[in-house]
């Protein structure tokens, strides 16, 4: 049986809401690379946190400027 469906709102508390934070934005990076491997695509991520800090992932630095 699988998991239901989550309800998208905003997470109160902080801890929990960092916590989830770090947990989606490691997966949204390993999910890029997988695409990247797999389908041979150049693939770019951006990733701001709510303080301003940068998580980037890119294939190719030779396409994608900043």
């Amino acid at each position: 049986m699988g998991r239901g469906r989550v309800q998208l709102k905003r997470i109160e508390n902080k801890i929990k809401r960092q916590v989830t934070f770090s947990k989606r934005r490691s997966g949204l990076l390993k999910k890029a690379h997988e695409i990247s491997v797999l389908c041979d695509a150049d693939v770019a991520l951006i990733i701001f946190s709510n303080k301003g800090k940068l998580y980037e992932y890119s294939t190719d630095s030779r396409y994608f400027y900043c």
